[in-house]
């Protein structure tokens, strides 16, 4: 079995992908990331460039990156700077419903880009001023899309999830285990 090269620094990620078997090395993307109007381009566009800047410097082997970001009323919320932001993102979702979006790009060998995207929506329970706060002290918003991590605390703030669970923590595993197979990557691994 091929070792994949992900292009990524999250734990979250390496956890999901270790948790289905696949064997990864890291490396960290230095594309930049950018921010449009549409949560699907925005996604999609980021992990291409993260795939593509880490396949520049990993030729002939097969690269795996993501972006995810939340999305609620037609604005973008991707990781807080510091506690003050993270304290407005989880103000604003906090008590509604809202969309968390990943992009996967598969680069392979041979230059060949595989995309897709995934769309979660999430219902996050209204917390007070004093939960938000406490919840900011654990450390776990930061570095996290919404500032929130589904698999931490902040799962305790969520009572509805319509979609991928993995998506919400960064990685929708199902799809990426269907893009290994429709390439034919994995084929006894997964029959």
């Amino acid at each position: 079995m091929q070792e994949i090269i992900l292009a990524s620094t999250s734990e979250r990620r390496f956890k999901l992908l270790e948790d289905i078997g696949i064997t990864y090395k890291a490396v960290a993307p230095e594309a930049e990331e950018h921010v449009f109007d549409d949560p699907v381009k925005t996604v999609s566009l980021n992990a291409l460039r993260k795939a593509e800047d880490v396949f520049s410097r990993y030729p002939n082997r097969l690269v795996l990156s993501a972006d995810t970001i939340v999305y609620l009323d037609g604005k973008i919320i991707g990781k807080p700077h510091d506690r003050e932001d993270a304290f407005n993102m989880l103000s604003l979702i906090q008590g509604r419903w809202h969309s968390v979006y990943t992009g996967v790009t598969l680069i392979l060998p041979t230059n060949k880009v595989y995309e897709n995207y995934c769309k979660t929506d999430v219902y996050m329970m209204a917390l007070s001023k004093g939960e938000i706060e406490y919840y900011i002290n654990t450390g776990e918003p930061m570095g996290k899309a919404g500032a929130y991590a589904l698999q931490g605390i902040g799962g305790t703030f969520v009572s509805e999830i319509r979609g991928n669970y993995s998506n919400v923590i960064g990685l929708p595993t199902s799809m990426v285990r269907q893009m290994l197979k429709d390439i034919g990557f994995f084929t006894s691994f997964f029959n």
